[in-house]
């Protein structure tokens, strides 16, 4: 099982976003599996939040091998299935943070302001690990409301055939490539002017 300290490792610091992400991961294990190692396991992402590397880490889903699908609602969503059964649990995030005080948000308002003096500094990753120690305590149905059942299962990942663009000369996935002029051209190509 993977730890908080291997998904900061892979992420590259601690935050609030990442402890709801790895709470959410490890209940998806707790309650539908293990880890994949390929495609077994598929999790839908329904943001683009620091989350998503502790669900990646944890489950084994990426990007990579196509288990992995984004979703971009910007709901902290997360929904795991397995296949071929399409068992699955949907959870959302519920959790209200712990009350700041005055000072807390006065010291968060300047920080957004650029103000990054050492008293700010020391104020917001204290504010950040305040939150951090609540996620990783509190109790599951507490920080997130869960669905679980029959899931309707996205393709299995697909490997497309490379076209190569007639204006950069780079290659692309065939379902992506574009025609413009009478040519076939990748979608960055396309979309100049």
């Amino acid at each position: 099982m993977k730890t908080f300290k291997d998904v900061v490792d892979f992420h590259g610091h601690t935050c609030p976003g990442l402890a709801l992400g790895y709470r959410v991961a490890i209940l998806a294990l707790k309650e539908i599996g293990k880890r994949a190692s390929d495609e077994e396991l598929v999790a839908i992402v329904e943001n683009n939040s620091c989350a998503v590397d502790a669900v990646q880490v944890v489950t084994g889903c990426t990007f990579g091998k196509g288990n992995l699908i984004f979703k971009d609602y910007g709901k902290q969503v997360y929904t795991f299935m397995k296949r071929p059964s399409g068992e699955g649990i949907r959870i959302s995030v519920d959790w209200n943070p712990p009350e700041e005080t005055d000072e807390e948000k006065n010291m968060w308002d300047r920080y957004m302001k650029g103000d990054r003096s050492q008293k700010v500094v020391r104020a917001v990753h204290n504010r950040k690990a305040k939150k951090i120690q609540a996620i990783l305590n509190i109790k599951d149905e507490e920080l997130c409301k869960i669905t679980r059942g029959k899931m309707s299962l996205p393709e299995e990942a697909r490997i497309y055939p490379s076209l190569r663009c007639t204006i950069c000369n780079e290659k692309m996935m065939e379902p992506k490539a574009r025609v413009k002029n009478g040519n076939i051209v990748c979608i960055p190509c396309f979309e100049k002017g």
